[in-house]
């Protein structure tokens, strides 16, 4: 039995009541409140205020810069600082509300106040802005998560970290995971939910896209595999590696991996992890650098803009928007080439510990992975894709693959892409990080969440079955069908997801 929480009165007159509610509170609090936050902007640079009202901006004017650029940091700057006093203060008064191990109904007080810490704690920007580093676990604890006694590695954890509550996540010392954590400490039913602590070991090594369930049974010293759907019942797994879905054991480690075990401990350890220390700040800085330029960019356009209304009337507003997606798009494609030099990568084996490591980790920080899925199911997103270095054919269908290394892909033509799949060209197992090509042939059909590992090639006509996981180096032949976690060849019996 699979369910995790029970069934509660739940009516229809309690939804409608709830859902009147984030109505009103959405028209009657946020958006005074942003409101609010631009008028207090624009008292603050009363001499900007003037000028948008008489239609006096001069662009030629340095002056007219330094007012965009000390309205954009006040912006970017301001709001950082209040999100980041908002999240690790807010919801430890609201999360009071939910106690562990009770049952609650949906679209109720406790529901909102469970909802609304969910949503402060898990802000994007921050997981984004401090993973990847040795900070990101001052943050976690800061919003919540019980770390015990942290073994710092310098990339205890990714830019993706999840929960459904932060006050019930419990981590052991020394564990490490990649990045695509979901910690799943809350059970939903069609009328309730309940909150449980969610308790991953020490000493374990948690792949990308795992989601953790607060009654998964997995102890000490554990490999959590890419995708691995954690087991629910038996005895507590410990000391072993945990592969597929439905999980089975291989090894905790193999040989090749313990080429860097000697940089994991004593005073090599500390020099080195020093100086990713240093090397993470810096690269930190450089991202807030290059997001605040965006956000000064964007607030020029709108300035610009102002000074046109009066004359243009709307059109000056459609323009403004249509300039801004195009100054994204190109900022941030310029930024992603400029930062690899303008080159693609080289696939590469090294140690968390190496400075090619601090670079790729920079290189994830600094460029914006999701900036093409915006386009996701339009010929336009080829285009994109093509600029940021994928080599991709003609005619194919992209409805929102997710590439980290775009210069290690290539796609051949009329391929079909669905939505939630990912090519991921490298992978990180306890010090170790590797990256090499991935290459899918002419007319290959990835499937609804389909992953794709690093090293691997997908023949022409091939069709990867829907959620699979195609694990490193797999060589699929032209015309097979594979699917699973982890996938492999199976009857092809019907055509389900091919094109015409």
């Amino acid at each position: 039995d699979h369910r995790g929480v029970g069934p509660a009165p739940c009516g229809t007159r309690r939804r409608l009541v709830y859902g009147l509610t984030q109505l009103v509170t959405a028209l009657l609090l946020y958006l005074p409140l942003v409101v609010g936050g631009v008028d207090i902007l624009l008292a603050r640079f009363p001499q900007l205020t003037g000028a948008l009202t008489t239609g006096a901006l001069d662009t030629a004017s340095p002056v007219f810069y330094l007012d965009a650029l000390g309205v954009s940091f006040a912006l970017f700057a301001g709001a950082i600082v209040a999100g980041l006093v908002l999240v690790v203060t807010v919801p430890r008064v609201l999360a009071l509300a939910v106690r562990p191990e009770r049952t609650y109904p949906l679209y109720g007080f406790h529901y909102s106040m469970h909802r609304t810490v969910a949503r402060l704690t898990n802000l994007k920007f921050y997981t984004y802005l401090f993973g990847d580093s040795s900070y990101i676990v001052g943050y976690l604890r800061a919003i919540g998560y019980d770390l015990s006694r942290t073994v710092q590695t310098g990339s205890n954890f990714g830019t993706g970290v999840k929960h459904e509550t932060p006050f019930l996540a419990t981590i052991g010392s020394g564990t490490m995971v990649a990045d695509g954590l979901s910690v799943v400490n809350a059970d939903f039913s069609t009328t309730s939910f309940r909150v449980s602590r969610a308790t991953i070991g020490a000493r374990n090594f948690l792949g990308n896209r795992i989601a953790y369930p607060s009654r998964g049974r997995t102890g000490d010293n554990c490999l959590l595999a890419t995708k691995v759907m954690v087991p629910l019942d038996g005895p507590v797994r410990e000391n072993v590696g945990l592969l597929g879905s439905p999980s089975f054991e291989i090894p905790r480690t193999v040989e090749r991996d313990g080429r860097f075990d000697h940089l994991e401990s004593g005073i090599e350890n500390a020099v080195r992890l020093s100086r990713k220390n240093r090397y993470n700040l810096r690269s930190i800085g450089l991202a807030l650098l290059v997001r605040w330029m965006h956000v000064f960019g964007i607030t020029l356009l709108a300035m610009t803009a102002a000074e046109f209304y009066e004359r243009f009337g709307a059109a000056t507003l459609a323009v403004e928007i249509a300039g801004v997606l195009l100054f994204t798009f190109l900022y941030y494609i310029v930024v992603e080439r400029a930062v690899a030099g303008f080159r693609p990568l080289r696939p590469r084996f090294c140690s968390i510990y190496d400075p090619y490591f601090w670079w790729h980790e920079r290189f994830w920080k600094l460029v914006i992975p999701e900036l093409d899925r915006m386009l996701a199911g339009t010929p336009f997103k080829n285009v994109v894709s093509r600029m940021l270095g994928v080599r991709i054919g003609a005619r194919v269908f992209d409805d929102g693959c997710f590439l980290p290394e775009r210069t290690l892909v290539a796609i051949g033509d009329d391929a079909t892409l669905n939505v939630g799949t990912v090519i991921q060209s490298h992978s990180q197992e306890d010090g170790a990080f590797k990256s090499d090509h991935s290459r899918l042939g002419s007319r290959v059909t990835l499937g609804v969440g389909a992953f794709v590992h690093y090293g691997v090639t997908v023949g022409d006509d091939a069709v990867l079955g829907p959620d699979s996981f195609l694990m490193k180096g797999e060589q699929v032949p032209p015309g097979a069908r594979w699917d699973g976690n982890p996938a492999g060849a199976r009857a092809l019996t019907h055509d389900l997801g091919r094109h015409g």
